[in-house]
């Protein structure tokens, strides 16, 4: 596959929509659209710089979701709090901004923050961090924009791992509670695996 041409097909307030031409394995022309945060002035620009984080908060063995209305599916899901870099910003930054405007909470100390991924590569070249954390406070609300509906909740293992059977989560999240429930010493779907084999 060879990337023969980038152009910019519209200017939206957040996203941007770009056409991507490429020659694919048969040597034919394929018109590939993708949206991002950034400008792309050329193909080296494509994915290149991190454009927001998420965070994997926590307290003793509790783990903070956001239940929050997605605009894009029409529905409230649950959700990892998560943010857009500002211009010039730290990672650490961006976690202690919008751990407090979404919840209300602070930054105690982060553990890990792992190398950009990917967010969602079938439409778009946009890179996300992963940043584990811990966090002290209580949960507030009152920060988040007229356009968030965001509900903050500390969840126990127990609830979680209801959660996890029958709620409806961004993939990033569900994952990620499966992971933290396996830390725990708990297999949710281990039902599922006894019967597979």
């Amino acid at each position: 596959m060879e990337l023969i041409g980038l152009e910019k097909v519209r200017e939206g307030k957040y996203l941007k929509n770009y056409e991507l031409t490429y020659l694919n394995k048969e040597g034919r022309e394929k018109v590939y659209e993708i949206v991002s945060h950034k400008d792309l002035r050329s193909p080296e620009d494509l994915g290149m710089k991190v454009s927001g984080i998420s965070i994997v908060a926590y307290q003793g063995d509790e783990m903070l979701l956001l239940k929050e209305f997605r605009m894009g599916i029409n529905r409230y899901v649950y959700g990892l709090c998560a943010g857009m870099l500002e211009k010039d910003e730290s990672v650490e930054d961006c976690v202690r901004r919008e751990l407090y405007e979404e919840t209300g909470l602070a930054l105690k100390r982060i553990d890990t923050i792992l190398p950009p991924a990917y967010a969602a590569v079938s439409i778009s070249d946009i890179a996300n961090q992963i940043v584990y954390a811990e966090v002290e406070g209580e949960i507030s609300g009152g920060h988040a924009s007229a356009n968030e509906d965001i509900r903050a909740r500390f969840y126990s293992l127990p609830e979680l791992e209801q959660l996890l059977k029958n709620g409806v989560f961004s993939s990033r999240c569900q994952v990620t509670v499966f992971q933290f429930l396996r830390e725990h010493g708990i297999n949710p779907f281990a039902d599922f695996e006894a019967l597979r084999d």
